[in-house]
């Protein structure tokens, strides 16, 4: 029995360990507004498995923003990453893009 209790008090506290997105996205807002002035010039930079579906997915989020996209797959050719340097207005408009890329792509790594 005492081992079942250690084992639920052990998974809440990984539980409770768990980033907190919004505490993440929080601190980025805080971040950009101290070092940029807005609209700004901002680098995206993105992972995902070597698809031509994901990566036109990625690409499809940032069209017609004048956005210039690069890529790069890995010396295995399993993963590619993606730079995407955009003007943006201000620090909510970079969170709401790394916000519809993560609930949009699968798998993503936003970096």
């Amino acid at each position: 029995m005492q081992s079942k209790t250690y084992i639920c008090n052990r998974f809440n506290i990984v539980m409770r360990d768990k980033p907190d997105p919004e505490e993440f996205y929080s601190k980025l807002r805080s971040q950009l507004y101290d070092t940029s002035s807005w609209p700004s010039i901002y680098l995206y930079k993105f992972i995902v498995i070597s698809s031509i579906k994901k990566i036109q997915q990625l690409e499809a989020i940032f069209d017609n923003m004048g956005a210039v996209i690069k890529t790069k797959e890995s010396s295995n050719g399993k993963y590619t990453s993606i730079s995407i340097n955009v003007s943006m207005k201000d620090p909510d408009s970079v969170i709401e893009k790394y916000k519809e890329v993560s609930e949009n792509i699968k798998g993503v790594i936003s970096l």
